[in-house]
């Protein structure tokens, strides 16, 4: 199942690490965080990440395997992940910018 992430936070954060985690995990173990390890015959290690994009200027441009620890995320880190070859590309800017916000893109 190929990936693309919009956003490279917390949540996305939790979902690389937790798919590398998870990558063994049997059919019917039990796994804090997911409901099932098998959906619809895909096995969480069927997973690929293929794209991502963000507009942190400290993501941009990194492995997304760096850019998911990279602040302001705070995600615990659990899993180590080997790089991808998926790099951060440039989103674009749709919501506006706040104070904080621009001070990182």
């Amino acid at each position: 199942m190929r990936v693309a992430i919009v956003g490279v936070g917390n949540c996305a954060s939790s979902l690389v690490q937790g798919r590398y985690y998870y990558e063994d995990a049997k059919k019917d173990d039990f796994v804090p965080g997911l409901m099932h390890v098998e959906l619809g015959g895909y096995h969480v290690r069927d997973i690929e990440f293929v794209a991502a994009f963000d507009i942190d200027k400290n993501k941009v441009g990194k492995d997304l395997s760096e850019a998911i620890f990279e602040k302001p995320n705070n995600t615990y880190k659990f899993q180590k992940v080997a790089n991808m070859g998926v790099p951060v590309e440039r989103g674009m800017t749709h919501d506006g910018l706040g104070k904080y916000l621009s001070q990182i893109i």
